[in-house]
């Protein structure tokens, strides 16, 4: 196997996505088609893997805004890695990090921030670039915990679970129209400001392009209270697994438990359409060194465990 670089350039953006639509560990975060909703935000270092002409992987990665020498992949989702379609296994993703830490090297960047698929992701096992990163000596220097229900084998609803689901149905009206994206996108907004004065990672505007390019992964699950969006999630969806990136709810949402209702009903959903993981995301703050564990034990109670978003790090020098 003889591995060859190629920069990634605009022409490249279909082929692209076509090599991830058939990749054994992509989701539509990896395509360009949600990366240049960026725009211009990065400095933009992502490679095409070549091998005898024919591609064999693709990296998305970019420039770190905080560090001239740090290369991510990639700064703008919460995973990057080396995606393939399952020829670079064993040694060959060995040869092909290799290629990759080379590369930035003599482009004079100093680390490389590397974000592995967590396996619940992926359509196949693909983890061998863990073993290359450690192979090629690469620390882990940051985990995040999620919590994630196995939907072929979910566990009981805790007792406070099923008090808080019985009495969320008796108040709200649940919806999943997509319309309702920017009235639930004021209670996320409301709902950072006030714990943790904090702002969203995506604008409204930012949300409503993403959901335009990707209606089928991008959905919402709203609770009403008298008509009006009180709480929900938004859903960052892949074919195996459902992925709440966005939660949130109102001080009149909390005081019925709204929550638990949308919860339930989007866990039978995921469970019906046939996704194997319901993924709450993660639960850390401070760079994955604390734990908000009433989050924690909140999403555990529905009957999930955790799974680690690991971080690792190569010196290039």
């Amino acid at each position: 196997m003889s591995i060859e670089l190629v920069s990634y350039e605009s022409r490249h953006a279909e082929t692209w996505d076509a090599f991830c639509n058939g990749a054994a560990n992509a989701t539509f975060l990896h395509t360009r088609r949600f990366l240049s909703y960026h725009g211009e935000r990065f400095k933009d270092l992502s490679l095409l893997v070549m091998d005898s002409g024919k591609m064999v992987g693709v990296f998305p990665a970019a420039q770190a805004l905080s560090d001239p020498g740090l290369v991510v992949s990639h700064p703008g989702i919460t995973y990057g890695g080396l995606v393939h379609q399952g020829k670079l296994a064993g040694n060959r993703m060995i040869e092909a990090l290799e290629a990759i830490v080379a590369h930035y090297a003599k482009g004079g960047y100093r680390r490389l921030h590397y974000k592995p698929l967590p396996f619940i992701y992926a359509a196949m096992p693909t983890q061998d670039d863990l073993y290359a990163l450690f192979r090629l000596g690469g620390k882990r220097v940051r985990s995040d915990l999620s919590c994630c229900i196995d939907l072929a084998a979910r566990r009981a609803l805790s007792e406070r679970r099923r008090r808080g689901l019985k009495k969320a149905q008796a108040a709200v009206t649940l919806s999943s129209d997509p319309s309702l994206l920017g009235e639930l996108w004021g209670v996320v907004a409301q709902n950072l400001a006030r714990k943790h004065d904090a702002r969203p990672v995506h604008t409204l505007e930012e949300l409503n392009l993403l959901h335009e390019r990707f209606p089928q992964q991008i959905q919402v699950r709203c609770a009403l209270l008298a008509g009006v969006v009180e709480a929900g999630v938004v859903f960052f969806n892949a074919p195996r697994i459902w992925h709440a990136q966005y939660i949130a709810a109102s001080e009149a949402a909390y005081e019925v438990t709204a929550l638990d209702a949308v919860f339930d009903a989007a866990i039978v959903e995921a469970q019906q359409g046939g996704a194997l993981y319901f993924d709450f995301g993660t639960s850390n703050e401070e760079g994955g060194k604390v734990l908000n564990d009433g989050l924690y034990r909140f999403k555990s109670e529905f009957g999930g465990g955790g799974v680690a978003h690991e971080f690792y790090e190569l010196d290039l020098k």
